[in-house]
């Protein structure tokens, strides 16, 4: 089996190549959020031992994330590989990841990073704004409404959440950012980080990424691409 790991911030776009990289390598991509939502779906014993954490707000335990991901790894549709996306998080989550696949013969072969520097993601994460009557979302680089400030549909004011806003972003990002970097240490000791550059066009990064799967170089580390 084969494993990559995508690694990047909120708004570097590494949901995005995770799906484009699946479809083009014909392998399974396994996003967190998605695993907690169908194993609590399916109730599943490990998908009801999440579900009693995510209904207080809390966090799943590291033990019960791995048993799921563990899980997932044994259904015949990963058996040609997988692309993890939002896991590991951090440097325990990726340690215990490689237990979890020793055990099945299998190892991260690449961490794949999508580095942004802070400042665009910051960019990227408040150019959110929704209208005031309905909700309809709008982002000022991706999709700005035709007037300023006005929603297309309704007509409505546009505004923008507090967790939208830029001060509010930073904050938070600092919070992710440190455990990030940590992971992105942990792989490039193991000489398997691939760093590309996530400023580019979409198609830019793919790219990047599968010439850099393709024809594995030095190893890179977070300073190279962020």
């Amino acid at each position: 089996m084969k494993v990559y790991v995508m690694v990047g911030a909120p708004g570097a776009g590494k949901g995005t190549q995770a799906a484009i990289l699946a479809e083009q390598l014909g392998m399974r991509h396994l996003a967190s959020g998605d695993l907690f939502r169908e194993a609590v779906r399916e109730g599943t014993p490990v998908g009801l031992e999440a579900k009693r954490y995510m209904d207080r707000g809390a966090l799943v335990p590291d033990p019960v994330v791995i048993a799921m991901i563990e899980e997932r790894l044994d259904r015949q549709d990963a058996a040609a590989g997988v692309i993890l996306d939002g896991f590991p998080r951090t440097r325990p989550q990726a340690e215990a990841l490689a237990v979890a696949l020793a055990r099945r013969e299998a190892q991260v072969d690449a961490a794949l990073y999508v580095g942004v520097p802070e400042d665009e993601l910051v960019r990227r994460l408040s150019g959110r704004w929704v209208c005031r009557a309905s909700g309809h979302p709008y982002h000022v680089v991706s999709k700005p409404p035709l007037v300023t400030g006005i929603c297309d549909i309704d007509g409505s004011e546009l505004y923008q959440r507090e967790d939208d806003r830029p001060e509010t972003v930073r904050a938070r990002l600092e919070q992710q950012l440190a455990p990030m970097y940590d992971v992105i240490d942990h792989y490039t000791e193991l000489g398997v980080l691939v760093a590309v550059d996530g400023t580019q066009p979409i198609a830019a990064v793919t790219e990047a990424l599968l010439r850099a799967i393709a024809h594995p170089a030095r190893p890179a580390g977070r300073s190279e691409a962020a």
